[in-house]
Parts: C-alpha cells; structure tokens; sequence
C-alpha cells in the first residue's frame, strides 16, 4: 500500500459522510445521484412499455388535494423526480409557476414535448440531482411522486435538509411512496441490511408511521393509501403506493 497517496482520512464534513455512504452500493444499484442518470435514461426510453406512470394523467391524490381545497389555487411549485412531466403539467394548468427536476435527460425531453404539446407555461426543467441543482426557491409546495422511495436511508438527511432549505413557511410537501404491508410494493428489509448487500431492491417500501416519523417536523393533513383508478379515468392511482401531504407550520 502506498501510504503517501491514500485518502482514507478525508472526513471533514456531513456531506463527507453522505459521500462515502453512496460509495457502499455497487454501482448499478444507484438511482439517486448523477450518476444513476443512464439507467434511468434506460428506463425512459422506451416508452410503450408497460409502466403506469408513463401515462400522461396527474395523480388522484394531487387531483383530490386540490378539489377539496387543501392546496393553494397557486403558487410556485417544485416537482422532485418529474418523470415524463404528467403532474408538472397538472400543476401548470392550475396556474403555478413550476420547476420540474429529474435525473433522466431522456425524461425531461419528453415532458418537454408534453409541455409544448399543451402549450403549457410557466414550467421551467432541470435536468440533474435535486441535491445539488440550483433550485429557485422558496415554493409554496413541494410535490414528490416517486422519488423519495428510491433513496438510501442516509440521502434521507438530505431529502430532509432540501424540504428545508426551499419550502415557504406554511408551505405544503405532498409525496407518494412505496406501501409496505399487504398489496405494498418495494423491500421491507432494515435499513442497515441495504448497505450490507449494496443494493436497493428496486426501491424502499414504508408504513404509514414511518413517514409520520421521518416527516414529524411538518403537520400532516392527510396521509393514506393511493386509490385503484381504472384505465378510464382521467387520474392515475395505485394501491401499492402511499399518499401523504403535510404542511409546514
């Protein structure tokens, strides 16, 4: 070993340590920061597979929030993991000025075809890592559908530290995630076996009381299972996904 070149006592900072966690799953099993862009690129490039959130149809809950007035006419939005765009667009029409970020180049020419295609305005894309990309805030609500479940349960420190950073007070914070329990989807495993085998198992499933724990700092308005939507309908629901929306007070 080389003793004068090695950098094994760099430690400095918590984003150091944040670091060094990601360095503990293989390289394939990352989905979080840049460089889990290519498979998520993968992922969206087909798009006639099969997936149901490559429908261009907003979510039920989002949809419910703001039929039953618990969300803002509008405001300015920021959309985490935006996909192909199907709730930025949502959330345009409503009339919020939104940023939308996502890992995937792929994905977010796609939404941007949706949005040229609806003519929608007031959207604006990044295309990168949420922690990391230069995000306009403060937004009158943060909308998560599918991206905090593919986290490791360390980048929770940072999921947390950026609802911080950029939610106005009285703001709101809604997200879906993987349902763990009967008709769930996503791994049960401690969060510790995940570093032990070096890998997410596609994905982290959790229960209801875990989200009120990780999310305790915000007051939760409304937190249940997603409801089963039917191919007709204009929404798109899963059951084997929480829903919650929580506001900051």
């Amino acid at each position: 070993m080389d003793l004068n070149n090695r950098e094994n006592r760099d430690i400095r900072t918590v984003e150091d340590v944040l670091r060094l966690l990601d360095g503990l799953f293989a390289p394939g099993a990352d989905r979080w920061t840049e460089g889990g862009a290519d498979w998520w690129d993968s992922f969206y490039a087909d798009r006639d597979k099969p997936v149901p959130f490559f429908v261009a149809k907003p979510d039920e809950n989002l949809v419910s929030y703001v039929e039953r007035g618990l969300l803002p006419a509008g405001g300015r939005a920021l959309d985490l993991g935006c996909g192909p765009g199907r709730n930025t667009l949502y959330l345009a029409s409503l009339g919020y000025e939104v940023d939308a970020v996502d890992l995937s180049a792929t994905a977010i020419r796609w939404a941007e075809e949706r949005t040229a295609e609806a003519g929608a305005e007031g959207v604006r894309f990044v295309n990168g890592d949420a922690f990391t990309a230069v995000l306009d805030g403060p937004y009158d609500l943060v909308y998560d559908s599918g991206c905090f479940h593919h986290l490791p349960p360390h980048r929770r420190v940072s999921y947390l530290a950026l609802l911080d950073r950029v939610l106005a007070p009285g703001g709101h914070f809604a997200l879906t995630a993987f349902a763990a329990g009967e008709g769930g989807m996503g791994s049960e495993l401690p969060d510790a076996d995940f570093y032990r085998q070096g890998k997410l198992d596609g994905g982290l499933a959790y229960t209801d009381t875990e989200l009120r724990a990780i999310f305790g700092d915000l007051t939760e308005t409304d937190l249940r299972r997603m409801h089963d939507e039917p191919p007709t309908s204009p929404n798109f629901g899963e059951p084997f996904l929480w829903t919650a929306l929580f506001r900051l007070t």
